[in-house]
């Protein structure tokens, strides 16, 4: 989570004191915030080393773990959220870890690059796959495994049985509720077991 904006709007989502799990913290920029501004607590699972040390630097309680290898350490809702923003599309194993997020918190959150964002589907139509803010990488050097859609995410919390609590696109640091799918560079979505 690099803007500012962008990561106060899901901040927001967070309830004030909430125990909090970030899946692929980063630096831990989000969690200090949660901490300092919503009195959250909780830990970040990241695996890169700088990013660990950020972490640390930052006084964020950070586990350095794979996400591949899943969440069987945290036990059943032991968590109020579960963080997994712009992770999803790096991972290969997604829907498991949907479920694992689903599983460790009473909540997730999500938040991945919305593919059928419309500068995005321009791009393709000239034949080019996209590189923007939010997919900024050339297609023979990403980290990103696969791609998604606002509509996509939709269709599979149904199937795995999540209710969608919340949901919107951002776009410039806005959310956007009307036609996210279309508007937005980024969708996210809350969500709990149903």
């Amino acid at each position: 989570m690099s803007d500012r904006k962008d990561m106060e709007l899901i901040a927001a989502l967070v309830p004030p004191g909430s125990r909090v799990l970030d899946l692929g913290c980063g630096n831990g920029e989000l969690l200090a915030h949660l901490r300092d501004a919503r009195r959250c607590s909780g830990y970040g699972v990241e695996i890169a080393d700088a990013n660990v040390l950020a972490c640390v630097q930052r006084g964020v309680n950070v586990i350095q773990l794979d996400l591949e290898e899943g969440l069987a350490m945290f036990e059943d809702q032991s968590f109020d959220v579960v963080l997994q923003l712009e992770t999803m599309q790096n991972l290969r194993n997604t829907e498991t870890m949907l479920r694992e997020t689903a599983r460790v918190g009473r909540v997730g959150i999500v938040s991945f690059p919305n593919f059928a964002h419309w500068p995005n589907r321009m791009r393709v139509l000239a034949g080019r796959m996209p590189v923007t803010k939010a997919l900024p990488y050339q297609w023979y050097d990403t980290p990103n495994i696969r791609v998604g859609t606002y509509a996509d995410f939709e269709v599979l919390a149904r199937k795995d049985g999540l209710r969608i609590i919340d949901s919107f696109g951002i776009e410039r640091g806005r959310t956007v509720r009307r036609l996210p799918n279309l508007l937005a560079s980024v969708a996210v979505f809350k969500f709990d077991r149903g």
